[in-house]
């Protein structure tokens, strides 16, 4: 008998029919000499601190360099502290069962890092060493299922992947485990943590928020002029913004409604505009966060489920280019796409026959190529799965199609000796442009506004027709979006200061296309940051972690993109993973130090007569505020639902009997809703809402 581990149920399931195992058992499916099984995700993780007897959270303790890690199965947290998962358990049992009556096994489980984990640890701790191969698919189509097992691969070719994602895995640990304590330690708070990606990329966002609060606008002048010809206009801008309001001024006064202009240079030519490459996960997420404001988790989601159901290839991929032999698929799924209600108008005049090459390169394909649809008819998606199902099967009408061809028009002239231009261009063939016809993806010198549409010759003279000066302001940069945060992450490399350490780490990001989701997830859950409509921003929790280890090693963006790296140089067999984790253990010494030497303000002891006995004070600490007085009971946990309650909203609690509006307040059944924290008639906490506002009472 052969083993077959995918990392899903409904994988498993897909599998076993492709296969020919159709006797259903509990937890796998066995039949034609096969046995399939499944996990449920994670069913093994690193065993948490007091595994290893570290049950303090004391400087004493740090930092602690687990030798060796220990694997586990999957904890949950419950009322009784973390427990062992129960559904994890048994899916445990039952793979070891399969495992045991089978002479080799395939492993089946999503083909990338996180996959390659999945089952690597599962296969270590429950102690086997029989061989096996590797099933390596992009799509989850019968006919990828079929192909991959006719081609199966040693799975000691993918050691490499195995060795960089138990390397990350435990790095996260050892940063994550002893900086959180470490924190916890010096600020004599536990209501906050610390993570490789996590605070780097939080940094980002605390460093954009104040530098956008801090900004000092300043004025500046705009000098402009319109030219008539027959009965239409153009307008024709100085090169320079004046900053200067006195020689704005003067140069405005220099024309006068007598000044003659001279038309001294006309240029036309062609350009294009290229098509964009096909999606890579992430540059998925920003568009879908652009478009139809579908944060980074939940496209992740939407896709795994599309992937799931066939519709499209592997989704955690990190290029944004095929090879050649999927090239040859393209025509024929390019026939499929343009039968769709979304694209049969442009279909109609598409051209199959010389298709745009631009993102076909199999030198730039990673583990996985680029996400494109698979052919399969996509039926009963629900209306977000739709969405981003149209945009993926668009991305690769966009890809394929021509370039976006513009005449490009640029005329100069002078007056008053000074000089002003008129730039522009207008769309002699669309192109790639056609199949969703975005105004997002106008250019710089396609203006918005009405420029005028005249036309002059080479050495016309012609009189002024109107000018102005127009006072305009700088701006800050805008607060992160997802969209741009995730092109931060993306880049973080590219926006260092010192040039030549820019130019060495230029190519660096944080995080992986796979992972960076979770990581502004994680920042959400833990009331780090919040949504502004489309903006994030971070909470007075965030800004509060941010101030306390802005500048040191943890929160610098640089450093864990060099990680990323190192990552990828295991994963491609030129960096040795002891040499990582060796540099790893060094810099968690390091770190630890650094915050346990952060000195904090003694934390408040500050007491608020009771509200409830009238009698008593309540202290406030760093989990709970109580009253002092026998007999009174009033205690107040500072986590309510989903939020830690700040020392002012215990404040607003204690002297007026409410919080003011909390946002983004989670309840039991995880909808997200604004409502303020107060007391009942008994004094225990309960959720008040803001009246609704306008109507008329009857």
């Amino acid at each position: 008998m052969i083993a077959i581990i995918a990392e899903k149920p409904s994988v498993g399931q897909d599998i076993a029919r492709v296969v020919g195992a159709t006797e259903k058992m509990d937890g796998y499916i066995t039949g034609n000499g096969y046995m399939v099984t499944w996990a449920l995700g994670h069913l093994v993780s690193l065993a948490l601190p007091g595994t290893y007897g570290y049950t303090r959270t004391t400087a004493e303790d740090l930092p602690m360099i687990p030798e060796p890690f220990r694997l586990v199965p999957r904890q949950i947290r419950t009322d009784r502290g973390m427990v062992t998962d129960i559904a994890a358990g048994k899916q445990l049992k039952i793979i070891d069962e399969v495992f045991s009556k089978c002479d080799s096994i395939i492993v089946a489980t999503d083909a990338g890092r996180e996959g390659e984990l999945i089952f690597r640890w599962i296969y270590s701790y429950l102690g086997y060493t029989k061989p096996f191969r590797r099933l390596w698919i992009s799509s989850l189509t019968d006919e990828a299922i079929r192909e991959g097992m006719a081609n199966l691969r040693e799975g000691s070719g993918y050691d490499s992947l195995y060795a960089a994602a138990d390397s990350r895995a435990k790095a996260d640990w050892l940063v994550g485990m002893n900086a959180s304590r470490a924190l916890a330690t010096a600020s004599g708070s536990a209501n906050n943590s610390i993570g490789r990606v996590q605070t780097p990329t939080l940094a980002m966002i605390c460093a954009r928020f104040k530098e956008n609060r801090n900004f000092v606008s300043t004025p500046y002048w705009q000098l402009h002029i319109a030219l008539k010809k027959d009965d239409v206009h153009r307008q024709f801008f100085h090169p320079e913004d004046f900053r200067d309001k006195n020689g704005a001024e003067a140069a405005y006064r220099r024309i006068t409604s007598d000044s003659v202009v001279t038309i001294n240079k006309v240029e036309r030519k062609t350009v294009f505009q290229q098509a964009p490459l096909l999606y890579d996960l992430t540059a998925l997420q920003k568009d879908c966060n652009i478009h139809h404001d579908l944060s980074a988790d939940k496209t992740l989601s939407i896709a795994q489920s599309l992937y799931e159901k066939k519709l499209v290839s592997y989704p955690r991929t990190g290029s944004r280019y095929i090879p050649e032999d999927v090239m040859a698929h393209v025509p024929a799924l390019l026939e499929k796409v343009i039968t769709m209600p979304w694209f049969r108008e442009y279909g109609r005049t598409f051209d199959l026959s010389g298709l745009n090459t631009r993102s076909v390169d199999a030198t730039k394909v990673t583990d996985h190529h680029a996400l494109i649809v698979t052919g399969v008819v996509p039926e009963g998606l629900s209306e977000a799965e739709a969405v981003v199902y149209e945009m993926i099967a668009g991305r690769m009408l966009e890809a394929f199609s021509p370039r976006c061809e513009k005449e490009s028009l640029k005329m100069e002239c002078v007056c008053e000796g000074m000089d002003f231009r008129s730039q522009s261009a207008v769309i002699v063939n669309p192109g790639w442009r056609a199949v969703f016809s975005r105004k997002e993806d106008r250019e710089k010198d396609e203006p918005e506004g009405n420029g005028g549409t005249a036309v002059f010759a080479e050495g016309e003279e012609i009189p002024v027709m109107g000018y102005g000066l127009a006072q305009k302001k700088t701006l800050p940069r805008p607060l992160y979006t997802e969209a741009t945060l995730l092109t931060a992450m993306e880049n973080c490399g590219k926006e260092i200061a010192d040039g030549q350490a820019r130019e060495a780490v230029k190519e660096l990001g944080i995080g992986t296309p796979a992972t960076r989701a979770a990581i502004i997830t994680t920042l959400f859950k833990r009331d780090y940051i919040e949504r502004s409509g489309k903006s994030i921003r971070p909470t007075e929790k965030g800004l509060y972690l941010y101030e306390s280890v802005k500048g040191m090693m943890v929160a610098d963006a640089e450093l864990t993109g060099t990680w990323e790296k190192a990552l990828a140089q295991i994963e491609g067999h030129t960096l040795d993973p002891e040499s990582f984790m060796l540099s790893i253990r060094e810099y968690t010494g390091k770190v630890t130090g650094e915050i346990l030497r952060l000195k904090f303000p003694e934390p408040s002891s500050r007491a608020f007569t009771c509200p409830k006995c009238k009698t008593g004070n309540v202290i406030v600490k760093a989990k709970v505020a109580k009253c002092d007085h026998e007999g009174c009971g009033l205690l107040v946990f500072r986590r309510f639902l989903n939020k830690e309650l700040t020392d002012q909203h215990l404040e607003q609690l204690f002297s007026s009997g409410s919080t003011r509006l909390i946002k983004g307040v989670k309840g039991k059944k995880g909808a997200s809703f604004d409502a303020a924290v107060a007391f009942d008639a008994d004094f225990n906490l309960k959720l008040s809402f803001p009246k609704p506002k306008g109507g008329k009472g009857k």
